[in-house]
């Protein structure tokens, strides 16, 4: 278990917990490691009193039953032990059931289940949060708001995708979706009145928007120049391999919705309710205010001459530096 710890000078640190399997264990240290500086950025750009942290359950395999629960018992205690420097919440493979188990050792949690007191999931509010950066991008980009017959590839469909997805085609997009599981897919496509596309082709397949929502790291200096878009704006943490291949979007034409700023919905979320106490018109008021953020970034880097990704990083600075 790790618990990383980036920065507590907006607060305390918070993130989500990633159960998963790694190839040893400084793979996944690293993983926290760097997903615990993205939740700093993302808690200071989106105006929450929050550092940023991050936690990683590094497992052989995914445990279910009482081996789960055992273990998410031994997590809160750990989590207990930090004294609320560090508050919790879901990742990668976990839930609110999950959270609910930690709720029992320590209180330093958000996202539990509305019967155990808290917020519930936090996946819709994440993806309309990234439907509302969608639209700004697009205003940025084409010079309206409009989603009507934009085509939107949309990587990854699971609870955050599709309910991205179902946003998208309510406001007249043309969807294509992708997934590694075909199955879910091939669901989604149905019941959306979408295409399906191959995961293998996804990049290099024409579109307005590409959106992805599944695991990061996807954007590399080898892949970046397959895309075929306008518009690079999705859920997915660390879509890029390395923050400076924010570079290389420019060049090709391609505006990109920093990862950070645009999928800050679930953080928003469970913070607005239940660190904040206000109430869910406040919290899709704060939603709401992601495209404002990303807007506020693309003319940033357009003034500057820089790429959004280092638009995005000299907000980050500001609001840490002010906090200082």
């Amino acid at each position: 278990m790790f618990v990383c710890v980036h920065s507590t000078r907006l607060g305390p640190a918070s993130g989500g917990t990633r159960l998963k399997s790694y190839p040893e264990p400084g793979a996944a240290l690293r993983d926290g490691l760097r997903l615990s500086g993205a939740m700093t950025a993302k808690n200071a750009v989106a105006g929450l009193p929050l550092g940023g942290g991050k936690a990683v359950l590094a497992v052989p395999e995914v445990p279910q039953g009482d081996r789960r629960r055992e273990l998410f018992l031994r997590y809160g205690d750990l989590v207990r032990s930090l004294g609320g420097t560090y508050v919790t919440a879901c990742d990668m493979n976990t839930s609110e059931r999950d959270m609910d188990v930690v709720g029992e050792r320590c209180p330093y949690v958000f996202g539990r289940s509305v019967a155990c007191g808290g917020s519930g999931t936090s996946a819709p509010a994440t993806a309309t949060g990234v439907f509302h950066g969608i639209r700004a991008s697009v205003a940025h980009a084409f010079g309206s708001s409009d989603l009507e017959g934009r085509t939107v590839l949309v990587q990854g469909v699971g609870s955050v995708g599709r309910s991205l997805a179902l946003q998208l085609g309510q406001a007249g997009a043309r969807l294509l979706v992708t997934d590694v599981d075909r199955g879910r897919a091939d669901a989604a496509a149905e019941a959306l009145g979408a295409e399906v596309v191959a995961p293998e082709d996804a990049l290099g397949t024409a579109c307005d928007v590409f959106s992805p929502n599944a695991t990061g790291g996807i954007l590399t200096p080898e892949t970046i120049p397959e895309l075929r878009c306008r518009i690079v704006a999705g859920a997915a943490n660390n879509q890029l391999a390395d923050p400076e291949d924010a570079e290389l979007f420019g060049p090709l034409g391609i505006l990109y919705a920093p990862d950070y700023v645009i999928n800050a919905g679930g953080i928003i979320h469970l913070a607005s309710l239940e660190l904040l106490d206000e109430d869910e018109a406040k919290r899709d008021e704060r939603l709401l205010g992601i495209g404002d953020t990303l807007t506020e970034v693309f003319e940033a880097a357009e003034s500057a001459g820089i790429s959004t990704g280092a638009a995005a990083e000299r907000i980050v600075e500001q609001r840490l530096a002010t906090a200082a």
